[in-house]
């Protein structure tokens, strides 16, 4: 799952980078309105957290564009003040929820989720690939009725995967959505991650449901 912050105070936004990436997001950062419309143009994320006080552009613009754009993801909506009217106009420019600064942590990852969960459009709460079923907002997998415990990042991958069941993902794609907009790291990481959800999801099941396709990345298949 991949969340954008937008928000200009750096250390929040490092304290978010790092929860949430804990929590199993791919999390990217702009700190003013103009870069924060851009990567959510330019990118597809699960879900944005949108400050309204921001540099060069404020958050009911960038909010407001979006949506001109048809641009469907979840915004919460961040403010640091406390009052209907900005509840209201966070709402009217198109935002799905809002959040008052200060907040708590807890409350936040669970608005996220709950977002997440809702999606950009009518999405089921769970993802299901044959008797392969996850639950984005919990961080859960089962096969049929038996439980599969994966790292947030293992989870980050499969999901990826799940959301095009039967196509092929390719490799840098799946670094797109699993790991952040400024990840330089070795793209084989991929192949790590892909060997431990095969030793998870499939091997203990007797299937081969997670399949290389050599040269072009991998497929999920029911």
């Amino acid at each position: 799952m991949r969340v954008l912050v937008v928000d200009d105070e750096v250390r929040l936004t490092e304290l978010l980078t790092k929860g949430l990436t804990a929590e199993g997001f791919a999390v990217d950062v702009a700190h003013d309105g103009r870069d924060g419309l851009w990567l959510a143009t330019e990118h597809d994320y699960d879900v944005v957290v949108l400050d309204v006080m921001l540099p060069r552009m404020n958050g009911y613009t960038v909010c407001a564009r979006l949506r001109e754009a048809e641009r469907w993801m979840p915004i919460l909506m961040l403010t640091a003040k406390d009052g209907v009217h900005d509840e209201t106009e966070a709402l009217d420019t198109g935002a799905d929820d809002f959040l008052s600064k200060p907040f708590a942590y807890s409350v936040l990852l669970a608005r996220l989720r709950a977002l997440v969960r809702r999606g950009s459009g009518a999405r089921p709460v769970s993802v299901v690939v044959g008797d392969l079923v996850l639950d984005p907002a919990g961080l859960r997998c089962r096969r049929g009725e038996v439980a599969i415990s994966l790292t947030p990042k293992e989870f980050a991958v499969l999901h990826s995967l799940a959301r095009r069941p039967g196509e092929v993902v390719s490799k840098q794609e799946l670094l797109a959505q699993a790991w952040d907009f400024a990840f330089d790291g070795d793209p084989n990481i991929v192949e790590v991650y892909v060997s431990a959800l095969r030793r998870k999801i499939d091997a203990p099941f007797g299937r081969t449901s997670l399949v290389t396709v050599r040269g072009a990345g991998y497929r999920l298949e029911g």
